[in-house]
């Protein structure tokens, strides 16, 4: 079964014949093959070691592996979804490896991780790392290889203190947290010794030659795709949004020199071709992009665009889009009343989304899927009624266009000016209210799970206290259930799930990530909270006069 998975790969790289004593290393995706190899992330990291003849590379997935080597000396974890650390564990386990840090030995692999949900927080898994790589993979990568190449043959702790030392790389067990109470909020974080780091630096990688696919296969979750990075973070700077703040600052990459000959190169091998980024539609030279797609000579290719900013959505895009076998188009427009877009900072005005709709009806799309947020900082039950009535307006504007309105609660996210806020509990009825209200209009209304949402927060706010309480719950099963009752288990050794999920943090708090420095100081962050704040209470103002 595996070989014939691997088999059906075409590759866009070549891979170096391994030396002599290279390094065995297995890189691993915690999913499964369909999901792991069609991440661009993975992808990129895995040719990116491949290509280096100092290493041998084996993969590893849920489902499928490479032959793997008798004694590996690197494992890494590429993770992009925070419930795949079952996965994590699992995958250990069934290496023989120990689950943590601490309790593995010199014969064991130095285990790394890496990707959005580390670097965003990799507090709740910390003692489930040796190394963990913050930010962006370009240049770290192969400075980790490198240091760790100088160090190969000492001990486990010697390795461990000469990688600390690279910019990027965090070795969570050479820290020291200490807690006011075993139940009680962060008193410090500290290296334990003065050779180590006090603060680890996020890498952020400046060139304008962004990612593209190196391996195309119809066993990927989006079959033969070849997807392309257009553009990296987001200009809009939305005060809830990881994708802006933790990727910061917003790079496009170069038309000519990198997007051009990246989409020829995968065009040759199939006709499905992804644009990739938070704000795709926001790299200067959009158009350009267009144009050149649009060309007689690419009329089969099939064309897909992750998310657009609502005010670029064109007749000429959607038009580009219905003829290239694109049905529909996402947007997020997040809340239809205008005060909460303000709190939020997203500069969108209600005619622009209306706009959006009718370019998409006329250039030729079945439909139009917006994503939209309950339980934002700020938000009232009127601003409910706002969104409503904007889907209905929507409606109205753009007869015949299927409407999807997507809906998840908000959750806090590290290294965002929201990141002392906890969950609404008032989001769970919310989704309700806005259930009911849209099923008659014939909107097709889809709530994200609430309970998902609570897990999230738990883990996007969580300490290492929490990796305990991950290991309890993978044995009770996935559910929020499971969570509870891991909590009752642990009573008296982390907080209650309140402190995590619902309590609002108060900016004095010391947080998890405290000693992880991302893309703007904390100053930044209270700075652009403190503008939040003043208009939420303008606008509580406006009601009570």
């Amino acid at each position: 079964m595996s070989s014939s998975l691997f088999a059906l790969e075409y590759l866009l790289f070549t891979p170096a014949t391994p030396k002599n004593d290279a390094i065995p290393l297995i890189f691993a995706f915690p999913n499964e093959y369909t999901v792991g190899i069609t991440s661009l992330g993975y992808q990129i990291v895995w040719s990116t070691l491949t290509m280096r003849d100092d290493l041998e590379v084996s993969r590893l997935f849920t489902d499928i592996r490479e032959t793997l080597p008798r004694q590996a000396e690197i494992l890494g974890f590429s993770v992009s979804w925070e419930l795949d650390y079952v996965n994590i564990l699992n995958l250990l386990e069934s290496l023989n490896i120990p689950i943590r840090a601490h309790q593995r030995q010199h014969n064991h692999p130095i285990v790394f991780g890496g990707g959005p949900v580390l670097t965003a927080n990799p507090e709740p898994f910390a003692e489930f790392f040796d190394v963990i790589l913050l930010g962006d993979g370009e240049n770290l990568l192969g400075n980790f290889i490198d240091a760790y190449k100088e160090v190969r043959n000492a001990d486990r702790k010697t390795q461990l203190i000469a990688l600390a030392q690279v910019p990027g790389i965090y070795i969570p067990s050479l820290y020291q947290v200490e807690y006011h109470s075993s139940d009680g909020a962060i008193k410090s974080i500290q290296p334990i010794s003065s050779t180590i780091p006090a603060v680890v630096q996020k890498q952020t990688y400046r060139g304008n030659t962004l990612s593209a696919s190196t391996v195309v296969t119809e066993k990927a979750a989006w079959e033969n795709i070849f997807m392309v990075e257009v553009v990296r973070s987001c200009p809009e700077m939305c005060r809830f949004c990881l994708a802006s703040y933790l990727t910061l600052p917003f790079r496009t990459a170069s038309l000519e020199g990198s997007l051009i000959p990246a989409i020829e190169r995968g065009l040759q091998v199939t006709n499905r071709l992804g644009l990739l980024g938070a704000s795709v539609t926001q790299h200067p030279e959009f158009h350009e992009l267009l144009d050149y797609i649009n060309q007689p000579k690419y009329d089969d290719v099939r064309l897909s665009i992750a998310s657009v900013r609502t005010n670029t959505v064109t007749l000429e895009l959607a038009q580009t889009l219905a003829k290239r076998d694109t049905k529909s188009l996402t947007i997020a427009v997040e809340s239809g009343s205008e005060k909460v877009r303000r709190i939020i900072n997203k500069k969108l005005e209600q005619e622009d989304i209306i706009q959006a709709a009718i370019n998409a009806k006329s250039g030729g799309l079945s439909g139009l899927k917006l994503y939209g947020m309950v339980g934002i900082p700020g938000e009232e039950e009127s601003d409910l009624d706002a969104t409503v009535a904007m889907m209905k307006v929507i409606k109205k504007a753009a007869p015949g266009l299927r409407l999807t309105l997507g809906c998840s609660s908000f959750v806090p996210k590290a290294h965002t000016p929201f990141q002392w806020y906890g969950v609404n509990k008032q989001a769970e009825k919310r989704l309700q209210f806005l259930q009911k209200q849209l099923k008659p209009q014939g909107i097709d209304f889809r709530p994200e799970s609430y309970n998902w949402s609570i897990i999230q927060a738990l883990i996007s706010r969580g300490d290492r206290r929490i990796s305990k309480l991950l290991e309890l719950t993978r044995s009770f099963g996935d559910s929020l259930g499971s969570y509870k009752r891991a909590f009752k288990e642990l009573k008296g050794q982390l907080p209650d799930l309140n402190f995590y999920v619902y309590d609002q943090w108060s900016d004095e708090q010391i947080l998890p990530w405290h000693h992880l420095q991302a893309a703007l100081p904390q100053s930044t962050l209270l700075k652009h909270l403190g503008e939040a704040q003043s208009l939420m209470k303008s606008s509580s103002e406006l009601i009570l006069n």
